[in-house]
């Protein structure tokens, strides 16, 4: 399967993903109503949404501009083999 490129679909996607991810914080606060979850959760989507900015904006924009991600999967391998080069370098 490639890349999406469709405007129609790509505005799909993401109503699906912000479907996806309301109705999961409201079933969740309707289960287990607190504010203390609330706030949980806000912090949580906070959080991954940075990191998620980090892995795929910042490295490729400013820390290593030769890498091009295509996913999570694509980042993770990447992360690992720097590591890995940075571990060989150091022993």
């Amino acid at each position: 399967m490639g890349d999406i490129h469709h405007p129609r679909v790509l505005w799909l996607k993401f109503g699906l993903f912000l479907a996806v991810g309301l109705l999961s914080v409201a079933i969740a606060l309707l289960l287990y109503p607190s504010l203390r979850l609330a706030a949980l959760l806000v912090l949580a989507i906070w959080a991954f949404c940075r990191a998620y900015y980090f892995a795929f904006y910042v490295i490729e924009h400013y820390a290593d501009p030769s890498y091009r991600y295509a996913g999570i999967t694509s980042f993770l391998r990447y992360a690992l083999t720097r590591r890995n080069a940075r571990k060989d370098r150091h022993d």
